[in-house]
Formats: structure tokens, C-alpha cells, sequence
């Protein structure tokens, strides 16, 4: 960080527009600036969910993500810098096997609930989703590093796997999704 804040309010962004890391201005409602708030948001969600995890593998595990994510937000704020790599990636792929090993073999979609850690942890999935959705974007009209769209789908599929984790920890099965479930209802 190249200058700590004394005043949080600047005025700057006023007139729609906002800072980048590297000294450039863009419009609020830019691609990059999308992509940024969406990982922003991502990390507020882990923040939420971290308030009802105990203090183990998932929570260190949550922990360690926050930090990437931080990074990530990073490397998106200042054009043509690079700070996630396949490094991070690999490290989810690890993460992913070790907390899948565990589980039973998933037979049936799942519905977002169970555990209010684990219905979080779905929320937070979404919005994982949503920032890989917005980083895809940018990505199409701006020159990123292609760990980082990697790095948001392994997040995703780790966040859906921690779901899992997190209500059989809590000793709550996992919704199953029923097809057609309410077609035969009366009106």
C-alpha cells in the first residue's frame, strides 16, 4: 500500500467516477469496477459466514480465501499487475480434495439451506459465482490473467463442497432437491 488514509471521505468520487490503483480514473459502473465490488462483496459474505464457523480447517481454510480475494481485488484495481497465480488455484484444488474425501458421494442436487453456516456458505457460492460472471466480462474486454476466472471457479466449487462440510459438522443433511415436487398439488 503506497499511502495510508488519514480521511476516509476525498470527494473524488463525486462525479461517478473512482481511483485505480495506478492513478487512472474510470466510471463507477466500469467492467473493472463491477468485477471489483463483486469480489468485495464475496469477501464481506466470507466475513458473515466466518462470524458463525468455528475456529478449525474450514475457518482457517475461509480465512486464508479472504486474503486471496484481497489479492485478487488487488491485481483487478491496477491494470497489467498480477498477484493470484496457479499457485492459488492448486491450493484450492488441494483444499477441494481434502474437504470432498470426507463426504458421501453426492447422488441428488442439493437445495441452498441445512446449517445457517452452510445456507451462508451457499450465499456466498452465489455471489462467488456472480464475481467469476463479472471477471469473465472484463476478461473479454480487458487483457487479465486467466488464473484469476480459475482461481473464482474453484472458489465456487470449494464454497459448495464447505456447504456440505459445514451441515454434516452441524449433524443437518443436506436438502435434496425433489423434481416436481409441488406438480401434483391442488390449486
Amino acid at each position: 500500500m503506497g499511502h495510508r488514509l488519514t480521511k476516509i471521505y476525498t470527494r473524488t468520487g463525486d462525479a461517478g467516477t473512482t481511483g485505480l490503483g495506478d492513478g487512472s480514473r474510470v466510471s463507477k459502473d466500469s467492467l473493472r469496477i463491477e468485477a471489483i465490488g463483486a469480489v468485495d462483496e464475496l469477501n464481506s459474505v466470507i466475513g458473515v459466514l466466518l462470524a458463525e464457523t468455528p475456529a478449525d480447517k474450514v475457518h482457517q481454510c475461509l480465512h486464508d480465501v479472504q486474503h486471496d480475494l484481497f489479492d485478487l481485488g488487488g491485481e483487478l484495481s491496477i491494470p497489467g499487475y498480477t498477484s493470484v497465480g496457479d499457485t492459488h488455484v492448486a491450493r484450492l484444488e488441494r483444499l477441494l480434495d481434502g474437504f470432498n474425501a470426507d463426504l458421501p458421494a453426492l447422488k441428488e442436487f442439493i437445495l441452498p439451506g441445512g446449517s445457517r453456516a452452510a445456507a451462508l456458505c451457499h450465499v456466498a457460492r452465489t455471489v462467488c459465482r456472480r464475481a467469476e460472471r463479472r471477471v469473465v466480462a472484463l476478461a473479454a474486454a480487458e487483457q487479465l490473467s486467466p488464473a484469476l476466472q480459475r482461481y473464482l471457479n474453484r472458489l465456487s466449487d470449494l464454497l459448495f463442497v464447505l456447504c456440505r462440510v459445514l451441515n454434516r459438522d452441524a449433524g443437518v443433511t443436506d436438502v435434496y432437491w425433489q423434481k416436481g415436487k409441488n406438480r401434483s398439488e391442488p390449486a
